[in-house]
């Protein structure tokens, strides 16, 4: 693998992140009663585009960057990058986009970046060991698809923790 990076937007991640962040969001809307039709379609196409662009670039970049170092250091290094990228702001960025999708213009306040942040902190335990086994574990090409499929059982979780968390 050379120090630069191909960019990478296929059209199966296209349509792995527009069927599998729709499906964990739809569940999280029809568990909270708040099921849109243009929610839905939001999230579909969100997965289809940002999502599946820029996830799988970010994971390809941690490759780049981690190529030379070895062992425990590797590893966590790896790990850490993955929670860094998913971060409270990511989190944050995520809940905007429901109540955009869903109309929900007044409910956009500061207070998506305290659900996110403690969303986030709570969730650590969990994202430490899924980004590891993630990162660590499974081939370069496949990890979009465990990453998605992760963070549409985490998007069920960042629903909910607005509910917990607020």
């Amino acid at each position: 693998m050379s120090k630069t990076i191909k960019l990478q937007y296929t059209k199966v991640n296209i349509l792995r992140g527009a069927i599998i962040y729709s499906s964990g969001d739809l569940i999280a809307s029809m568990l909270l009663g708040e099921f849109s039709i243009y929610r839905l379609v939001g999230m579909i196409l969100l997965g289809a585009t940002l999502y599946a662009l820029e996830i799988p670039n970010y994971f390809a970049w941690i490759e780049v960057r981690t190529k030379n170092i070895i062992g425990t250091k590797k590893t966590l290094l790896k790990t850490g990058l993955a929670i860094l990228y998913f971060n409270p702001l990511w989190i944050a960025r995520h809940l905007l986009f429901i109540k955009i999708f869903s109309g929900n213009f007044n409910q956009i306040d500061l207070n998506l970046l305290k659900i996110a942040g403690l969303s986030f902190l709570v969730n650590i335990p969990i994202s430490f060991v899924a980004n590891y086994l993630i990162q660590n574990k499974v081939n370069l090409h496949w990890r979009f698809l465990a990453s998605a499929i992760f963070s549409a059982l985490m998007a069920i979780y960042y629903a909910l923790s607005e509910v917990i968390f607020n």
